[in-house]
């Protein structure tokens, strides 16, 4: 289908934060990219949700840096400002919830993910769908009313099997309605086509999966 893109502008504490937005109708999704700022590859992603038929919005988070590097990212996200980046997920959020009607689904990469968990729990009301690829946070779960899709490696350097055994255990034990993938021999960041470790077969049968999910639950 044909979709709309465009550039916004959002301001947090009085400051101009660059969005993203693919129109495709319908239900929003909340696209939350991973530590290496809005790269092109994150934009694709919008648009392959709004082709769905979804009205997706990506805000940047890192004030228009990018990192091609994990150095760079490492860098960029030891001088962040956690306040600051909660500011921009909310205020996209109320951007979205503005352009489109009911609860929103949040799609999250790496950190990206963290904030997903952190939005559906802060306004749990709002948030109807939360997708998850590699991302986790410390955290309660228990006010999470949005049902949760997980996508993790099983053997992920950045993200360890305890840390995702014990996030979804806590969901289960909270009767979040959640369903968890693992992907065998995938390694972290394997949704990315631009990032060495990027699998193909993988990413696709995510993608099936994140798509029906998103339908069937916004």
């Amino acid at each position: 289908m044909a979709i709309q893109t465009s550039d916004l502008q959002l301001s947090v504490n009085d400051k101009k934060v660059y969005a993203y937005l693919a129109n495709g109708g319908g239900p929003g999704v909340l696209v939350l990219h991973a530590w290496w700022g809005l790269k092109p590859f994150f934009k694709q992603v919008c648009n392959q949700i709004a082709s769905q038929g979804f009205t997706v919005l990506a805000p940047d988070m890192r004030e228009g840096q990018i990192a091609t590097t994990i150095d760079e990212a490492k860098a960029l996200m030891e001088n962040s400002n956690s306040d600051f980046t909660g500011g921009v997920v909310f205020t996209a959020k109320d951007y979205l919830r503005e352009i489109t009607k009911g609860k929103i689904g949040v799609v999250g990469f790496s950190m990206g993910g963290a904030w997903a968990l952190i939005l559906a729990s802060t306004v749990s009301e709002q948030v109807g769908a939360v997708t998850l690829f590699y991302g986790n946070e410390d955290m309660d779960v228990s006010k999470i009313t949005a049902k949760v899709m997980g996508h993790f490696s099983d053997n992920d350097e950045w993200e360890p099997n305890e840390w995702v055994d014990k996030k979804f255990g806590q969901m289960k034990e909270a009767g979040v309605d959640y369903t968890l993938h693992i992907y065998p021999g995938v390694a972290h960041w394997f949704m990315e086509d631009d990032r060495p470790e990027y699998d193909s077969a993988a990413a696709q049968l995510a993608w099936s999966r994140t798509f029906e999910f998103l339908k069937a639950a916004l």
